[in-house]
């Protein structure tokens, strides 16, 4: 019986959207999910790094061959960002080196957000998933190893500033796959004149999957069997497919 009952388990197929918490890493979040979901196979659609939370969209079992389809979509961002100073990891995990500089205006802002908008050259930060000679940069540069890495082009759609109050502001983004948050928040620094890094980050949407559908980490159920899911011919429709 008990067989049976792990048979059943692992036999999920579908999709689960995660609110990742601030701390774990996406990997980590996918070994909870594999777990409760008795060892099926598992598998997330786009990583956030461990500073930063919410949708993180987790395939299981068939749905795990689609997560090339489930990526590709575009993603939303809310973001907060010290115009003050510039870290070396571009969050504030990073050292920081403040800057001195008269605070832009509101206007000044909005300007250089305008430069951020369509298919832009964007530098991955130094610490990041990206590959170099066949290790992740994150690896490299905690082992204290210079990484530089080259520019390559991201879709940035909407930019949609909430709220500026020197040193910090707030923006919703709208990108396509492949876009750094942070990278973002040290070249808006770059143009303005300023410092600016990320001092929090969350996704609100991947594709159309969003925040409002999210299930806390801690709520997973355990067992997380097929009625926990959004079936997967579901998840297709909703990407158009």
């Amino acid at each position: 019986m008990a067989r049976a009952n792990k048979r059943s388990r692992t036999s999920v197929n579908g999709v689960l959207v995660v609110d990742k918490p601030v701390g774990p890493s996406s990997m980590a979040v996918v070994s909870v999910v594999r777990a409760r979901a008795g060892g099926a196979r598992t598998g997330h659609a786009g990583t956030l790094d461990p500073l930063a939370e919410g949708v993180l969209v987790v395939a299981l079992g068939r749905a795990t061959k689609s997560i090339d389809q489930l990526m590709a979509t575009d993603k939303r961002y809310r973001t907060e960002i010290d115009l003050s100073a510039f870290t070396d990891t571009d969050d504030l995990e990073g050292q920081r080196r403040e800057v001195e500089v008269a605070p832009p205006s509101e206007h000044d802002v909005r300007g250089a957000l305008q430069r951020f908008l369509g298919t832009i050259m964007q530098r991955p930060p130094a610490r990041s998933a990206v590959k170099v000679g066949g290790r992740r940069a994150y690896d490299l540069a905690r082992r204290g190893e210079s990484v530089e890495l080259a520019p390559r082009p991201v879709d940035v759609h909407g930019l949609e500033l909430v709220r500026y109050e020197w040193p910090a502001l707030v923006l919703d983004v709208r990108c396509g796959k492949g876009t750094y948050i942070r990278s973002l928040a040290r070249d808006l620094g770059l143009a303005l004149g300023t410092g600016g890094h990320c001092r929090t980050l969350r996704r609100t949407a991947v594709g159309p999957f969003t925040e409002a559908e999210a299930v806390k980490l801690d709520d997973v159920p355990a067992p997380l069997e097929q009625g926990d899911l959004i079936p997967l011919d579901e998840a297709l429709r909703r990407l158009g497919n």
